[in-house]
């Protein structure tokens, strides 16, 4: 993948209430196909998620982190 095709997408759930939640959902984001990186900050329930946006679209970060067993949702921030 070529980094400069690759888009930031921030997402935020404040469903976050335990460590272990990070690993899940960097987990669940790291099987999407297009992602690079996925990064989760528990203190403030911020998700950064570097992908390829023709292979994965925000709705496919947001069911990712759903199908970890919690709710987000895209920000401008």
């Amino acid at each position: 993948m070529i980094e400069t095709s690759l888009k930031k997408t921030t997402l935020r759930s404040t469903e976050l209430n335990c460590p272990s939640c990070v690993a899940k959902i960097e987990r669940e984001l790291q099987r999407v196909d297009g992602v690079a990186e996925a990064e989760v900050h528990f203190s403030t329930g911020r998700i950064v998620v570097k992908h390829d946006p023709q292979r994965a679209n925000t709705d496919a970060l947001v069911r990712a982190v759903g199908k970890a067993g919690y709710a987000a949702k895209a920000t401008a921030f």
